[in-house]
This record gives C-alpha cells, sequence and structure tokens, in this order.
C-alpha cells in the first residue's frame, strides 16, 4: 500500500510514523510530489545502515561500481517499504527513513540478490530453492557474514534514498524480471535480435549481455516448470539456440572455459547438435586440449559431413599452433641450458 500524495511534510510525517517509519529529509528536491500508479519506474541511490551507523550496502559503491536501483512499482517487490518511502519523495530529494523491524525482515535476501546483480551473478542464486518465509527460518547461510548475522537478529534499519527519476508507465521498456510470462515471450525474440545485429556490427561484449539477458527471461519461466514437461522443453528449445550465440561471443573474447561448460551442457542434453560439437571443439583447441578437440571435431563430420572443410581449417590451425608452442617452449629450454651453463662456468671460474 503506498502513500498517497500529502499536502504537507507533517501530515506525510505523521502517516510514515504511524507505520513505524520515521522520515529525516536532508535535501528536498524539485518541484511537486510525483504521482506513482502502478508500473511507474523509480530511480533510486540507496545506502542502508545499521541503527549504530555501521553500512551495509550503499548503491554508489557496490562491487566499486555506482549503479542506482530501478524499481517498477507495484509488482509486489519483496521489501515493500521502498516502495512505501520513495512514493513521499520528489525528484532530486534525499531523505533518512529509519524503519521499524517489522518492514525490514526481508532486508537480507534482498541485498543478496542486489549483491548478486552487482558482481554479474544470478540474482536468484539459491533462493530458487527456497522461497518466501521459509527462507527467513532456514539454517542455510547467505554467503555473507553481515547478512547471515542479521537475517539471524531482524533489527530496525536506515535507508538514505536519492530520488533520481520518476518514469511514469509505458514511457520505458520494462526490465524481464518485472514482466509478466507472457510480457517475457514476446520481448525475447526482439532482444534476441538485438543481440544479432550488435554481433554484425562487431559489438561482441554486448550481444552477448543481450543474448543473456533473453535467456535470463526464458531460464526463470523454466524453473516454473517441471524438467521434463512439454514446457520445460519447449522453453529449452528456445534457449538453446541463445546459447549457442552467447558461446559464439565468448569465444570471439577469448572465455573458453565458459564455451565449454555451457557446449557440455547442451550435449547432455542434445546428443547431436552440431553447432555445440564444434564451438566445444575449438574452446578445446584454445586451451590445448588436443584429444578432446580431435574428438569433438570428428563427431562434426559425422553428423554433418558438409562440414569436412571447415573441421579440417581447424584442426590446420591447431596444428600449427601446437607446433609453435613447441618451439616456443623448446627454445625456452635451450635458453634455460645455456644460462645454467654460463652460470656453472662463471662459478668454476670464481673458485679457480
Amino acid at each position: 500500500m503506498y502513500i498517497p500524495v500529502q499536502t504537507g511534510m507533517e501530515e506525510v510525517a505523521l502517516k510514515l510514523s504511524k507505520l513505524g517509519i520515521q522520515k529525516r529529509v536532508i535535501s528536498p528536491g524539485k518541484g511537486d510530489l510525483p504521482v506513482f500508479p502502478d508500473g511507474t519506474k523509480v530511480v533510486f541511490h540507496y545506502r542502508t545502515s545499521l541503527c549504530d551507523g555501521k553500512v551495509l550496502d550503499d548503491s554508489r559503491m557496490m562491487a566499486g561500481c555506482s549503479k542506482p536501483m530501478e524499481l517498477i512499482l507495484g509488482k509486489k517487490f519483496k521489501l515493500p517499504v521502498w516502495e512505501n518511502v520513495v512514493t513521499t519523495m520528489k525528484e532530486g530529494e534525499i531523505a533518512e527513513f529509519t524503519c521499524d523491524t517489522k518492514h525490514t525482515v526481508m532486508y537480507p535476501l534482498v541485498s543478496q540478490s542486489l549483491r548478486n546483480i552487482s558482481m554479474g551473478k544470478d540474482p536468484m542464486e539459491w533462493q530458487r530453492h527456497c522461497c518466501g518465509m521459509a527462507q527467513i527460518h532456514s539454517h542455510h547461510s547467505l554467503g555473507h557474514e553481515d547478512l547471515d548475522h542479521l537475517q539471524a537478529t531482524p533489527q530496525p534499519l536506515v535507508f538514505s534514498l536519492e530520488l533520481l527519476q520518476v518514469l511514469p508507465p509505458g514511457s520505458f521498456r520494462l526490465d524481464t524480471w518485472a514482466m509478466t510470462d507472457e510480457e517475457k515471450l514476446q520481448v525475447v525474440p526482439q532482444i534476441h535480435e538485438e543481440g544479432n545485429v550488435l554481433f554484425k556490427q562487431g559489438e561482441i561484449a554486448a550481444a552477448a549481455e543481450k543474448y543473456h539477458n533473453a535467456i535470463a527471461c526464458l531460464k526463470n519461466m523454466q524453473m516454473k516448470e517441471r524438467p521434463g514437461d512439454e514446457g520445460w522443453i519447449q522453453l529449452d528449445l528456445m534457449i538453446t539456440p541463445l546459447l549457442l550465440n552467447y558461446c559464439q561471443c565468448k569465444l570471439m573474447l577469448g572465455e573458453y572455459y565458459e564455451v565449454l561448460d555451457h557446449c557440455s551442457s547442451i550435449l547432455y542434453k542434445y546428443e547431436d547438435n552440431v553447432k555445440a560439437y564444434y564451438k566445444r571443439g575449438k574452446a578445446h583447441a584454445a586451451v590445448w586440449n588436443e584429444v578432446q578437440a580431435r574428438a569433438d571435431f570428428a563427431k562434426v563430420v559425422e553428423l554433418d559431413p558438409s562440414l569436412e572443410p571447415s573441421v579440417a581449417k581447424e584442426l590446420r590451425l591447431m596444428e600449427e599452433r601446437l607446433k609453435e608452442k613447441q618451439r616456443e617452449e623448446k627454445n625456452r629450454f635451450k635458453n634455460l641450458f645455456s644460462y645454467s651453463n654460463t652460470s656453472s662456468g662463471s662459478a668454476t671460474a670464481t673458485s679457480g
């Protein structure tokens, strides 16, 4: 439930106080208080502290970066108090909110997700196995000592917010996590095509991010299905070509071990996927796994003989790299042996 628009700061403060929230305005912001219908996107920086001043999180310093929070109102965010307080703020306003424990119980889980996102990890990692209040009573670690302590001993928290931007519904593309399943299915082909365009333009890292986002959309939906059921299989068939595109980007970016992992996961389910064998063969060749590379390339030719010229080219390249590596190692050993003899001779002459 949101705080309705009020005519005076005192009235807003009184309503918040009744909810167990104390507001202190640090900088008043500009203009009138915006209207906040469901679907509004609010962009804000936050700093979360214990009442003794110890900082838990700061969006300006997460993983060494400054990235504000983006929140869609009315989407049942796990920390409703942020929606309650941000809707009392003007654009540009900086305010501090001290919130009773009843509003902060879910913060450890929210913080864990935000920290995962800032480090490029899956925000749903671990949480997908356990949901809601059951997590609060779980004995599992959240992976952060301060969050484990806060989960074990819930307490009031202080949220310092700076409201940067208020975007009305329909004026922006929803982040994928905020979409319904139907919206995700509609947007995935668009994200896929955006990735293809970036790839053709040579923007490989940006293309990889697009493919990753599309995969995350479908994976989120797939988690709701039973593995092996028709719905799960249909989603997996949509994920596979995106994952292969992602692997192609990672090959070009030199991230070979990630390619090995993803292609192996595809081949575990689809043993006749030629593209997965081909990309995995190239990744094996790049990290000097000659035997595995030859096995994968042989499988490619077995499944699709028309690719024999391409495979022959990859094998020649691998053999040339292996010969070059052997020459370098031979020269390195020769230089090391020569240095050793020189050092030994110098020592003999000195003792003589």
